[in-house]
């Protein structure tokens, strides 16, 4: 155990004296279950022992931590996509689609020999 990581506060709430990596960062792979490989495979950053820093932290904090967690995922189901930015998306996928279907239909002239070269 590296007793250099340690649990800090410097605004964003708790988060690894290491890394900007917060506690919030882990909990869903904690609620996941998932091994310490996993999240290192997702944050390669990590260390055995920054993880092992949060989940104590966790561990005793369970209560507080979950409750924040809960909160966060509230706040983010509640969020919307304004219509002006929504009507943007929509324009752009249907671009996207039209480019595709443009680029399928050359690749197939090309296949049939259906282009002049030039």
């Amino acid at each position: 155990m590296n007793p250099n990581v340690q649990i800090v506060d410097r605004g964003r709430g708790p988060q690894l004296s290491t890394s900007r990596v917060t506690v919030q960062d882990l909990v869903p792979y904690f609620q996941q279950n998932c091994s310490y490989e996993e999240i290192m495979a997702v944050m390669p950053a990590l260390t055995v022992d920054d993880i092992q820093a949060v989940e104590r932290y966790v561990q005793g904090r369970y209560q507080e931590v979950m409750e924040e967690d809960r909160q966060i995922r509230e706040r983010n189901a509640a969020r919307i996509t304004p219509p002006e930015i929504e009507e943007i998306r929509l324009r752009g996928r249907a671009k996207l689609l039209a480019l595709r279907e443009e680029f399928a239909n050359k690749k197939k002239q090309e296949r049939n020999g259906d282009l002049s070269n030039g």
